[in-house]
């Protein structure tokens, strides 16, 4: 569950960090700021990161983001924190990079999300052919004796209405149950963003 809310707020993350430093925040503030909430999972462990900074029960900056990066289960997520921790202790470009991870995000967000509609493709036919179709053919099979009357027991022998439709309504389960695999297979394959 950590992975998937990682995934869905780093890129407002990174493109939040982007504003507020371009515009000459610092880096701390820019923390402090996400860590006031709306990011999910990254504004706590942010919050966690400034509370324990303003308790005076840490080591620093660059520790604190040095344990989180161990935490992180997102690649996009450690890649960040991996990003700040390499500014706090070497001073570098921080906004350049964050601004070339935020492009790399978002075209691996784009990939994943075409990838899925291409995946789901044939989904909605699929679902359409067997919601529609499967009950027309069931009822028209239901409804033989009464439409050939007499001349059903010569084609297909003495048949017995309740059998008829017991397989009906059995045909008309089994249809629902495959429309809902049909479903759930599409809903796990999607990406989460």
């Amino acid at each position: 569950m950590r992975k998937l809310d990682e995934q869905r707020e780093i890129l407002y993350v990174i493109r939040t960090l982007d504003v507020l430093m371009a515009s000459g925040v610092g880096l701390e503030a820019a923390i402090h700021s996400i860590g006031s909430g709306g990011y999910g999972i990254i504004s706590e462990d942010f919050s966690g990161i400034m509370a324990r900074l303003r308790k005076g029960s840490s080591r620093g900056l660059g520790p604190e983001l040095k344990s989180m990066m161990g935490k992180a289960d997102s690649e996009g997520y450690r890649r960040l924190l991996n990003t700040m921790y390499t500014n706090v202790t070497q001073n570098t470009d921080i906004i350049e990079t964050i601004r070339k991870q935020g492009v790399r995000m978002e075209n691996e967000r784009t990939e994943s999300v075409e990838k899925y509609i291409t995946e789901l493709g044939s989904v909605p036919e699929t679902l359409l052919s067997i919601g529609m179709i499967g009950p027309i053919i069931l009822a028209i099979f239901g409804l033989v004796p009464q439409l050939l009357g007499d001349g059903a027991e010569a084609i297909v022998g003495s048949i017995d209405q309740g059998m008829i439709n017991s397989v009906v309504n059995g045909g008309l389960v089994f249809t629902l149950i495959g429309m809902m695999l049909i479903g759930l297979k599409a809903h796990t394959k999607d990406p989460g963003l």
